[in-house]
């Protein structure tokens, strides 16, 4: 790779990584953009959806273009953005070549999500303080731990089989509340609704609707809708998933469990 295109590669490169671990539009934008004039590009225009990037930009005369038609939805990594943003600050300083930016940025590229034992208990520990702390007591803050202990692994083997978003967070929903219903049905919790709600916790779109509003702060409008449309449908799959699994128990127990 050249000098004269490494720029806009690198930048467009440093926005992909963002974009792709979650980060709202205008930080994506901004870092592009950034990048560009600390390298001194003589033009440089960059258009950002949720899942898409357009860049265009002219070194030493010469016009360079690039586009990424699609992104996928990849799970949030704040560990990647802030080192990208720290990265971005270094090169604003005057800290590093191209080349030194882009071997900075691959070894960024290449950091690991938490392992799955780790991943693991913190979903389960998460799901236990979020039922005890919407009202139950500790034998339901037991079984929602058991629950994000089931949570977790499923969520990496859909994952790693390529299951839509939708799909995986109706099935996920809908896992934990059977699971939840079969530990209250052998006495280890009391109340099924604070076993349910601190069960899914770790599914509800809170990072995706926040962004989704900082977006709609900083003027990308089509973007925040996107989000925020986004947002609202990973809360309805989540919805329909408990309220399948509640409604079948209901019919087939009486309402014994519920």
């Amino acid at each position: 790779m050249g000098e004269e295109t490494s720029i806009l590669e690198l930048s467009f490169q440093m926005g992909e990584t963002l974009l792709r671990s979650g980060a709202e539009i205008s930080r994506v934008q901004e870092t592009m953009e950034r990048v560009a004039a600390a390298y001194h590009a003589e033009k440089f225009n960059v258009y950002v959806l949720t899942n898409a990037i357009f860049a265009v930009g002219t070194e030493k005369g010469v016009e360079h273009s690039v586009e990424l038609k699609h992104i996928p939805s990849t799970t949030t990594h704040l560990g990647r953005i802030s080192a990208v943003n720290q990265l971005s600050r270094e090169i604003a300083e005057g800290r590093h070549t191209v080349e030194e930016s882009f071997r900075i940025l691959k070894q960024i590229q290449k950091t690991p999500y938490f392992p799955l034992p780790l991943a693991t208990l913190a979903c389960g520990v998460g799901s236990a303080c979020f039922s005890y702390l919407f009202g139950g007591d500790g034998f339901d803050a037991l079984t929602a731990f058991l629950c994000g202990l089931a949570l977790e692994p499923y969520l990496r083997w859909v994952e790693g089989h390529g299951m839509s978003k939708f799909l995986t967070n109706l099935s996920a929903s809908a896992l934990v509340t059977l699971c939840g219903a079969l530990l209250l049905f052998f006495g280890v919790g009391h109340s099924m609704d604070k076993i349910i709600i601190g069960s899914i916790i770790r599914l509800v779109p809170g990072v995706a609707l926040t962004t989704s509003i900082r977006d709609f702060f900083h003027g990308d409008y089509l973007s925040g809708a996107i989000r925020m449309l986004d947002a609202v449908l990973v809360g309805g799959c989540i919805a329909m998933g408990v309220g399948v699994v509640v409604k079948v128990l209901s019919l087939l127990t009486g309402g014994a469990l519920l």
